[in-house]
């Protein structure tokens, strides 16, 4: 009997294996020997000879090694698309390579299950199209997945049911589960993340969620036996015969021999001591990971969830505030207040919400830029919003940061990213940002190369370059009074709507920055003349402007955003020499050069970013000069392009129509690294 007893034990047993397993021992293993490693497990793997042991997979920023994608020395993708690949996937070597947040397998001839790669820590994006994976996914294999934000598998073998796990990721962003054999219906999901989905071409059926209504027949068609109102079709309803429940057979307990019974002590004190091991574990690592903080306290649940907090001597203030009737709403618009102070709004375009909405958000830490930490936080009606905690702002009083922030929210053009509202503490200082998935220019172009970049092409590029210059002329002439209008004007604060177009963050902070810290903190600090003599001006702008003119047509990471200037390329340096070396179009990412018919087109923008990057400030090109030759560029593809609100109104005007676009607060070191 005492095997009875040991059986109804077993999931105990099980949880013990489980969590071992979960946290092996750390290896040695280099990424060169890992890459090595996955490939040996490979077939046909012409494709990687570069891959070769005694080098490494990256110099400098850059890959060495063909189709390893990295970024200071560290791999953090794989693509390894259309190269005839089979064989088994080695897991455990993509698990040793730490920093891999994508990996691209698509039109490849992989076989078989899908690969467990949910033991690999991180992944941002999968894709897995136009393979001959086959089988069924168990329902909980995308649990501890929950950074992936992109999964492609279109195309395979798949069969059963959908995971139900899939529809828990909190920050999924696209799905593609399109001509494979899943059956049965579509779980139920509501994640506002969510922004392409494509079930088409399976064996689904039933009715479509409600919370899935959003997106177009298209999602869903090839599949006869779906219905609902975003098909077109009406669902039959069918009477539902009550089931009559018969009680379950409860089995008597087990009898225990006295024989049995030393044995059953002794394995329950020995299943009591390993439960307390593993006890003393977590709450080790539990208290080594917590990080506290004053405003904003990261707590990680199920699904790292953040809650935002006050300070403990300002939190019985608050609490008087949450209970007073619609306290969040009425409050907010007052930049008066208490110690702790009131959220201001100072846009009010996703509506009034007050500190009290705040601090019931359920939010995640993004990461840590040059001014500060940025969270995501999703409030109880929905809205998401970035809240940017600003460091290096502890200097500038109340009334002087209630004028900067204000004057901010008043601005309105398509292409800039406006504030919502700030919260004012002397210590503490918060600015809060609408948020959008799609993130920012520089994640688009160095670390997610899946099949959504195919999309950025010539015609998609140069739609970004205009509407970047519209925006940063609306804003030398809205902020002219200012030194440095923007001031920190990079990839990294460039974000991007669902159509691509570019929407300009970070700007005017200027005169809110520490002077000890502002060479650090803004970009535009990085300009020649200011770094040999100190001095600043709106062609400190320029510069910037040009330097992202030259990594979206070179697809390099310019090293001028570093301030260490390990990693990436010197751009300014290196298309000075290809200009004098009459090899301009050796310069072209080599995914827009294919477009011969708009080369010059990609000329005349080369011309004008060594213009705008000119060492000498006298002979870089004015702000309204650069915006007018951008402009002048027309595209072949399809693509609109259209006049300047800006040159249409006498340059500067900007466009009242107060269109909305999302956006996200983000930084350069979370978008990078696809944390």
């Amino acid at each position: 009997m005492a095997v009875a007893w040991l059986w109804l034990l077993r999931p105990v047993f099980l949880f013990s294996t489980v969590f071992f397993i979960t946290f092996p021992l750390t290896s040695s293993m280099s990424e060169s020997e890992a890459l090595l490693k996955l490939k040996s497990s490979l077939t046909n793997a012409k494709g990687l000879d570069s891959w070769v042991p005694g080098t490494g997979p990256c110099k400098g920023s850059v890959e060495q090694w063909g189709g390893v994608i990295c970024f200071n020395g560290i791999v953090t993708g794989l693509r390894l698309e259309n190269m005839g690949l089979s064989g088994k996937i080695d897991v455990d070597a993509l698990g040793k390579l730490t920093g891999l947040r994508t990996m691209s397998l698509s039109n490849n001839s992989f076989t078989g299950m899908l690969p467990d790669l949910h033991r690999v820590g991180g992944l941002r994006a999968v894709y897995l199209t136009g393979n001959q994976f086959s089988g069924e996914i168990p329902p909980e294999f995308f649990e501890k997945m929950d950074a992936l934000r992109r999964l492609w598998m279109g195309g395979n073998k798949f069969t059963g049911l959908i995971p139900s796990s899939l529809f828990q990721l909190t920050h999924l962003n696209e799905l593609h589960l399109e001509k494979n054999r899943f059956t049965g219906p579509i779980p139920s999901f509501n994640q506002p993340t969510l922004m392409d989905l494509n079930l088409s071409n399976n064996k689904l059926e039933g009715e479509i969620p409600g919370t899935l209504s959003r997106f177009n027949a298209s999602s869903f068609s090839g599949n006869p036996g779906l219905c609902g109102k975003s098909i077109g079709v009406e669902c039959k309803k069918v009477a539902q015969k009550a089931s009559v429940t018969k009680p379950n057979h409860i089995p008597p307990p087990p009898v225990i021999k006295k024989d049995d019974s030393k044995k059953i002590v002794a394995a329950v004190i020995t299943l009591s001591v390993m439960l307390l091991s593993i006890a003393v574990v977590l709450i080790v690592k539990l208290r080594r990971k917590r990080k506290t903080f004053d405003v904003l306290e990261q707590e990680k649940e199920s699904v790292q969830a953040v809650e935002v907090q006050v300070s403990v001597s300002n939190k019985k203030e608050v609490d008087n505030m949450s209970r007073k009737p619609s306290s969040s709403r009425r409050g907010s618009h007052s930049a008066k207040g208490s110690g702790v102070g009131e959220l201001v709004v100072v846009n009010d375009k996703k509506g009034v919400f007050g500190l009290p909405d705040l601090m019931k958000a359920a939010a995640e830490v993004l990461g840590n830029g040059g001014l500060g930490s940025s969270y995501k936080a999703v409030m109880a009606d929905g809205v998401i919003v970035v809240v940017k905690r600003m460091r290096e702002m502890n200097t500038v009083g109340k009334d002087e940061f209630d004028a900067e922030i204000r004057k901010l929210g008043r601005l309105r053009h398509s292409n800039i990213l406006t504030p919502l509202a700030y919260h004012y503490r002397k210590d503490e200082k918060l600015l809060v940002y609408e948020f959008i998935p799609k993130g920012s220019l520089l994640y688009l172009l160095h670390g997610d190369r899946g099949p959504s970049h195919d999309e950025f092409n010539w015609p998609a590029r140069l739609k970004i370059v205009q509407g970047i210059a519209r925006g940063i002329g609306y804003l030398h002439t809205e902020l002219a009074h200012l030194d440095l209008p923007h001031g920190n004007l990079k990839s990294s604060n460039i974000m991007l709507s669902p159509e691509n177009e570019p929407l300009i963050s970070e700007y005017g902070f200027g005169p809110l920055i520490n002077t000890a810290n502002v060479a650090q903190a803004l970009f535009a600090y990085r300009a020649p003349e200011v770094v040999q003599s100190g001095n600043v001006s709106q062609k400190c702008d320029v510069y910037c402007l040009g330097v992202i003119i030259l990594e979206i047509l070179t697809g390099k990471f310019p090293n001028q955003y570093l301030n260490s200037g390990k990693g990436g390329t010197d751009l300014v340096q290196w298309v000075a020499s290809a200009f004098s070396e009459g090899k301009v179009t050796e310069l072209l990412d080599p995914e827009i050069a294919s477009s011969r018919n708009s080369i010059g087109e990609m000329e005349q923008l080369l011309q004008i970013g060594r213009a705008c990057t000119e060492s000498n400030p006298e002979q870089r090109l004015e702000m309204r000069e650069a915006v007018r030759r951008i402009e002048e560029i027309r595209s072949d593809g399809n693509v609109e392009v259209r006049t300047s609100p800006t040159l249409q109104r006498g340059y500067g005007e900007g466009d009242k129509s107060g269109r909305r676009h999302g956006s996200i607060v983000d930084n350069f070191d979370h978008r990078i690294s696809g944390r």
